[in-house]
């Protein structure tokens, strides 16, 4: 009866090894089918994002410059120039195709997204809001998963090892 479990564990375990060897060779498969970016080149969706991200970074300015108010009262330089410089270098890097932003414009992505989600599950009271969120997971959602190609293509550069 033992000789029978470990045969058991034996073959569970072999199962296991083939089934990491099929998958490792599909995720070869798939890199090799990625083509790098030639130069100067820009996937659509990074440049979609770029703009996206200066459009955010100009609007939270025009608001500020506007006397746009929040809860009753003007945010702080502080409040508009730290939202402007983060989302402008993220601006700037996805123009260039920098790994860095696109992989900071992804963790945007995410936190809207689980925030959005989480707004639609505890707060959506009308019909318009659970409308305008189900429509914000949407795009969200997409934009992350394009970005996700692009980023492999674009490959975060290889560091020199250190001496």
């Amino acid at each position: 009866m033992a000789d029978e479990k470990v045969k058991r564990k034996q073959r569970g375990g072999e199962r296991m090894a083939r089934g990491y060897a099929r998958a490792e060779q599909r995720n070869q498969e798939a890199r090799e089918a990625l083509e790098p970016l030639a130069e100067g080149e820009r996937p659509t969706v990074v440049t979609v994002g770029a703009i996206v991200s200066g459009l955010i970074a100009l609007s939270v300015v025009a608001g500020y410059a506007a006397g746009v108010e929040v809860n009753g009262e003007q945010p702080k330089l502080a409040q508009v120039v730290a939202p402007t410089v983060i989302m402008g270098m993220m601006a700037w890097g996805m123009w260039h195709a920098r790994y860095w932003a696109v992989l900071g414009f992804q963790l945007v992505l995410v936190i809207v997204l689980f925030s959005a989600f989480f707004g639609l599950v505890v707060g959506a009271t009308s019909v318009g809001q659970i409308l305008g969120t189900l429509a914000l997971l949407a795009v969200a959602g997409t934009f992350f998963y394009f970005m996700v190609k692009a980023m492999a293509r674009i490959q975060m550069p290889t560091r020199e090892p250190r001496r």
